[in-house]
């Protein structure tokens, strides 16, 4: 089963699922969002988005594939990118740490293990570009698939908890704590990718 991470740009955003590619939930202020989906543009909108961080940032997602066939996604940027960050009670992202957005993966691909290759991938990504870690609130009652990551989830996958919240925990993930973590996602992508395309967001969350 061949497996590849490729990074995200406007001519792959097709391959995200359709309630992904129309929502902006974290690319617009609550306001300006509910504008966008009140005048049927939140498509436009989103690419518009993806269009400016990749021109002014760079890559800022990866697509999964499995046998060339899309099966998951991430988004992440740094937080002056993403302005809901900001109306979150424990916000905000720290200043030397990208936020994770979302992440969405089929139900079929659950429990494969993907989705800590997907945060490994991301890191790699990141601290090749001079970041200290990851930032991503999580939910810590969630049920069903959101543009929130299930902070359950986000523990299992490294991250710990740096502001806790009884609904939206801000949670960290340290790029650089060890060594022989940096060797560990080194050795399991080499394993379960075989090899991560150059720079050219599971469930949903």
């Amino acid at each position: 089963m061949g497996r590849q991470l490729v990074p995200l740009t406007l001519d792959n955003l097709k391959d995200l699922p359709g309630r992904c590619r129309a929502c902006v939930f974290w690319e617009l202020d609550p306001v300006s969002g509910e504008a966008a989906v009140r005048a049927g543009r939140p498509e436009v909108e989103k690419e518009s988005w993806i269009s400016a961080v990749l021109l002014e940032w760079g890559s800022c997602g990866r697509v999964v594939y499995v046998d060339d066939r899309p099966v998951g996604f991430v988004l992440y940027a740094p937080p002056a990118y993403v302005p809901r960050s900001f109306a979150f009670p424990t916000s905000p992202v720290s200043p030397d740490a990208v936020q994770l957005m979302t992440a969405w993966m089929r139900p079929e691909h659950q429990g494969e293990g993907l989705g800590r290759v997907i945060v490994q991938t991301v890191a790699k990504d990141l601290l090749r570009r001079g970041f200290k870690a990851i930032e991503a609130f999580g939910s810590a009652r969630w049920t069903e698939p959101a543009c929130l990551l299930p902070a359950d989830h986000l523990l299992s996958v490294g991250f710990k908890t740096v502001r806790p919240h009884h609904s939206f925990p801000r949670m960290r993930l340290e790029l650089r704590s060890t060594v022989s973590w940096r060797e560990d996602v080194e050795r399991a992508l080499d394993q379960l990718l075989g090899a991560v395309q150059k720079d050219p967001v599971l469930r949903p969350l």
